[in-house]
């Protein structure tokens, strides 16, 4: 079975900072979404794929384990990991670190589900994914 993981890297600006002069703890759940889009396009499943085959995939569950600061200047780099599952769902798992020192800032992982255009959540795969997930046999 095929590994899937993007690698963004992204320098850490000034308005990202809070007023201890770290990253702001919210920040990082758009830094998990930039891995995810870049994700998507890398391996053939981006968002807007997905929405122009009918679907829209909202994170239902997210968790963030903080493990260290990172701060103005510091350049992040984003691993952004497909966990395969039969279900109808896209799961990840992330690891942000410092490139620098190698020092993990955050572990994450992510849970979306398929749902319609009208709204409506989807239990059955969509065969659009079922034929991508045998392409990258996964």
């Amino acid at each position: 079975m095929s590994k899937l993981t993007a690698i963004v890297k992204r320098k850490i600006a000034f308005y990202e900072m809070d007023a201890i002069r770290m990253v702001w703890h919210g920040n990082y759940v758009k830094f998990l979404e930039e891995g995810r889009e870049a994700w998507g396009e890398q391996f053939g499943l981006s968002y807007m794929q997905i929405f122009n085959n009918g679907y829209v995939v909202p994170v239902v569950d997210l968790h963030i384990q903080y493990k260290n600061s990172a701060y103005m200047g510091d350049v992040l780099v984003i691993e952004t990991t497909y966990v395969p599952c039969k279900a109808a769902k896209l799961q990840f798992e992330y690891h942000i670190y410092r490139e620098s020192d190698g020092a993990t800032i955050i572990k994450a992982t992510s849970t979306q589900l398929f749902v319609t255009a009208d709204g409506l959540f989807d239990p059955s795969t969509p065969d659009f994914v079922s034929s991508w997930r045998n392409t990258h046999n996964v």
